[in-house]
């Protein structure tokens, strides 16, 4: 009658007998009886596979979404177009149901796949090498510093409080439990306070970490910091929009060591935070103390191209107390789709999307700024993002912009009083002019 349920009464009643017990119950007896509910589920009676449908149908709908709104948050995750031909190819069965390649000889499509994205994410950042993805960008940019402290054998990690909040939360919690100590460096009009990074950068600094194009939006000016965290030989550890590279300079080109940064852009949607994909990639030096895997290219005994798992011992997987780190498995599917929307859209493609994104956002940033009670909290360059101070309560404005059709902006009053009544706005290639001026004329009906 239910060909879905796997066992008949005659199969439990074998298998019951075949380890020495009578009942399911008796399996349960270690649980102690005061803890033990002792009544069944309060749940609704039995419904048919169309009324389960529709009620979830039905709970759906309560979610307002990208599909229904125009998007202009941001903050770490973001509203990208994603082509139908990612999903299409991601969603074929050998790709997601596909697991861990240790065994080369019948992974050779995954190892693949990887060693392809190892590529591209080197080419994009201007590194040497890349893993075989990390869990998100939270995790990559702790892992960054773990292999820094690793490397240089020092205590003391320096980042820019332009960081993202939720990574340098991750961060600290990394640090923490390794013995590192963490600096924090203050803001100054949106960037990093350069003389308090150069007072808080010594001898015993492994590395400093900062993100660029920052938290709020605003561009970096690298050149500085670099030339001050190689003079202490520390490490620059830099936190990067993937997107933003195909229109600024690579972290490459700025002499950054390691790069790390969150990929959910490169074609991955925004489903509800998660999973994402990290991904890191570091000079050649790092290249046996990088967490994770890495793909090689090689060649099996006829002389064929091959690829394997290379370079890192089977502990850094299976042995946690030897590992450099506990990276057991890695985004693999999210690096997937990572890997052919980059292949689709290719450098032209990836240079027009920073570029939309630049031109629209600094649109907008323009048409709100012109309206009264609307005024512009930094005044340097920024790339999709910016922060608005208003007269109004943030909460009122997102809850008029929402009743209006609109998903955004992001209120930083969390991050301090010198933030109370700002707002964050994201614009991406995907925001049409249309859009932006319904905004702005929503925002200027509010005061």
């Amino acid at each position: 009658m239910f060909p879905y349920i796997p066992h008949t009464p005659e199969e439990e009643k074998h298998m019951l007998s075949v380890i020495g017990v009578h009942t399911v119950e008796e399996l349960f007896e270690d649980i102690p009886e005061e803890v033990r509910l002792h009544r069944s589920l309060q749940l609704d009676p039995p419904k048919s596979e169309w009324e389960v449908v529709k009620q979830f149908q039905h709970l759906g709908e309560k979610n307002k979404h990208i599909h229904q709104y125009p998007c202009f948050l941001g903050a770490g995750a973001y509203d990208h177009w994603i082509p139908s031909v990612v999903d299409h190819l991601s969603s074929r069965s050998e790709f997601y149901t596909a697991y861990t390649p240790y065994q080369a000889e019948m992974s050779q499509g995954t190892l693949q796949i990887i060693f392809e994205y190892q590529t591209m994410i080197c080419e994009l950042t201007g590194m040497d090498v890349s893993n075989a993805s990390l869990y998100d960008g939270a995790s990559a940019c702790a892992e960054a510093a773990l292999m820094a402290a690793a490397s240089n054998r020092r205590k003391k990690i320096v980042v820019s409080k332009t960081v993202h909040p939720e990574v340098r939360q991750v961060l600290s919690t990394y640090m923490k439990y390794k013995g590192i100590q963490v600096i924090e460096i203050p803001v100054l009009e949106g960037v990093t306070d350069l003389d308090a990074l150069e007072k808080a950068v010594d001898a015993d600094t492994s590395g400093v970490i900062i993100q660029n194009p920052n938290f709020f939006g605003v561009v970096e000016d690298i050149e500085p910091i670099e030339k001050m965290v190689h003079e202490k030989k520390a490490y620059l550890i830099m936190h990067v929009d993937p997107l933003s590279l195909g229109v600024l300079k690579s972290p490459g080109e700025w002499g950054a060591d390691i790069v790390v940064g969150e990929g959910q852009s490169l074609g991955n949607p925004l489903q509800f935070g998660g999973p994402y994909l990290g991904f890191m990639a570091a000079k050649s030096s790092f290249m046996r103390k990088m967490p994770g895997r890495i793909v090689g290219e090689t060649t099996d005994v006829d002389g064929c191209r091959g690829f394997v798992l290379t370079l890192q011992a089977r502990e850094q997987h299976i042995r946690r107390e030897r590992a450099t780190s506990n990276i057991t498995s890695n985004q693999a599917l999210n690096a997937l789709r990572a890997v052919i929307y980059l292949s689709v859209l290719g450098k032209q493609g990836l240079e027009e999307v920073g570029r939309q994104s630049m031109e629209k956002a600094h649109y907008a940033f323009e048409k709100i700024t012109q309206l009264p009670n609307y005024q512009p909290v930094f005044s340097k360059p920024f790339f999709k993002e910016f922060v608005i101070r208003t007269s109004r309560d943030p909460k009122i404005v997102q809850q008029v912009l929402l009743d209006h059709g609109i998903l955004g902006g992001y209120s930083l009053a969390f991050m301090g009083p010198e933030y109370k009544n700002c707002l964050m706005f994201c614009v991406t290639e995907k925001r049409s002019k249309a859009e932006i001026d319904y905004l702005v004329e929503v925002l200027e009906g509010i005061i």
